[in-house]
């Protein structure tokens, strides 16, 4: 039912396909963030239309609202949120330790207190197995404790905690239509990524993801830790980078082996006026769009881009008109999108060097 297959390398860079439940994935690919069920400001249609193939959403937020059994009763995500493509959600680890002070941390799980109504809460490797289980996406994450780059003690406690929970997701997970990745952890130290990739490549699970990267590490780390980490993976399964979005990083990380990536930055980006351009961002509040007749991207095909102009994208920006948000998340996934698809046909004709330095010149890390 899961299956990968590399159809052509290029150095590091791989072209692949993943084969889910809910359809096949070519990779390199991106996944927008639909924290809630639904990824802000575009409807399941658009998505589809701006070339989506797989979304994220989120256990934490969804157990907390709905409430995953609300979801799985009501047929599960893809029904919930009326999307058939293929679904990945994520273990809430990153969501219950960001909260601070108020989750309480041990060997077994996490307590924490909603950050909607205030109420306590406890998630063990097995309840966020459970609760994944019960939304029903295709690919499932162990659940993992997500520290702060640059404290070696902590980074320590938390790659052994998050593999030994990796062990006991494991042994939880049931359902044979959901794939269940590990995630590597070990912060931005070299020794602790290198044993953290050894261990969940042990754990012979159909992928793996590198976490705890994009969190304020510098991006020289950020890259020098998915290197190591990429060469110690296997190469025959999926290997998925969490939480990493921008264009150039993407770029890199694809040249050292990595197929899927997911982040907020588009959309986010999208609802604070900003658009994602091969020439880089553009705050489109700017006063110098104000008649500007060009679209957002000169060439581009997407379609806020063949049908609006700048300075109409200036006015409901200004305006905050929800219609903005929707257009500039519609072209800033577009370009996502394509930046792999391009990625994907350079790899397949031998051309992904050439096709990197290319890029490189008009967008720098």
């Amino acid at each position: 039912m899961f299956e990968f297959e590399i159809l052509a390398t290029d150095g590091r860079a791989r072209a692949g396909v993943l084969h889910t439940p809910h359809g096949v994935l070519n990779t390199p690919l991106f996944a927008p963030v639909g924290t809630q069920a639904a990824v802000k400001a575009v409807t399941p249609a658009q998505l589809l239309e701006v070339g989506t193939s797989l979304v994220l959403a989120n256990t934490y937020h969804l157990y907390l609202r709905p409430g995953h059994t609300v979801v799985r009763d009501l047929g599960g995500l893809h029904a919930f949120m009326n999307w058939h493509g293929p679904i990945l959600t994520d273990s809430g680890g990153y969501q219950v330790f960001s909260l601070g002070e108020s989750n309480r941390i041990d060997d077994d799980g996490v307590t924490f207190r909603s950050h909607v109504d205030g109420s306590t809460h406890r998630f063990t490797p097995e309840h966020a197995m459970e609760i994944q289980q019960d939304l029903g996406a295709d690919i499932i994450m162990a659940f993992d404790q997500c520290p702060e780059p640059y404290e070696r003690e902590t980074n320590e406690r938390a790659m052994a905690r998050t593999h030994a929970w990796a062990e006991r997701c494991k042994a939880a997970h049931q359902c044979r239509d959901q794939a269940l990745f590990g995630i590597v952890q070990g912060g931005a130290f070299s020794d602790l990524r290198a044993e953290s990739a050894r261990f969940i490549a042990a754990l012979d699970l159909p992928g793996s993801a590198i976490g705890g990267l994009s969190v304020g590490e510098s991006k020289e780390d950020l890259l020098a830790m998915t290197e190591l980490v990429t060469d110690v993976l296997p190469a025959v399964k999926p290997r998925y980078l969490m939480g990493v979005g921008s264009p150039a990083y993407l770029v890199h990380a694809v040249a050292r082996g990595v197929d899927m990536f997911d982040c907020v930055l588009p959309t986010r980006l999208a609802r604070h006026a900003a658009a994602m351009t091969r020439g880089g961002q553009l705050n489109m509040k700017k006063a110098a769009y104000a008649v500007d007749r060009q679209p957002v991207q000169p060439g581009c095909g997407c379609y806020c881009c063949a049908n609006f102009s700048r300075a109409y994208i200036r006015h409901l920006c200004m305006a905050r008109e929800t219609m903005g948000a929707t257009l500039l998340t519609m072209h800033n996934l577009t370009l996502l999108h394509e930046l792999v698809a391009e990625m994907r046909a350079a790899i397949i004709k031998g051309e992904f060097g050439a096709w990197q330095r290319e890029f490189a010149h008009n967008w720098p890390l």
